[in-house]
């Protein structure tokens, strides 16, 4: 007949004595992560301003990535950068939409 073996986790929790309850058994404090801007740069993605659009989208993902390494602070800058980039990018592109369609109207003009 086999009997279960209680695990050392199972083992604890049946246990009641104060060596057992450690400061590694405390939850951590969950931080909220930064915003990381990753609609408004896939957004901004469909304005014709390529170099500068994709260069937010990456720093959306590297603010991502910082996050999930830990690295907060790092998190929230490279996320104000990708937001920063985005709304240039999506100025940029609005520029360039409104000079081709009075270019485009004004040759058929003439």
């Amino acid at each position: 007949m086999s009997q279960h073996r209680p695990t050392s986790d199972s083992k604890r929790a049946l246990d009641g004595s104060p060596e057992t309850h450690t400061e590694d058994d405390a939850p951590e404090e969950e931080v909220p992560m930064p915003p990381n801007y990753l609609l408004l740069t896939i957004f901004s993605c469909f304005c014709p301003a390529y170099p500068i659009n994709i260069v937010a989208f990456v720093f959306s993902i590297m603010s991502l990535n910082s996050f999930n390494q830990g690295d907060i602070e790092g998190s929230k800058r490279l996320g104000q950068n990708a937001k920063w980039v985005a709304i240039a990018s999506i100025i940029i592109g609005l520029a360039v939409i409104v000079i081709c369609v009075v270019h485009f109207t004004m040759e058929r003009k003439s």
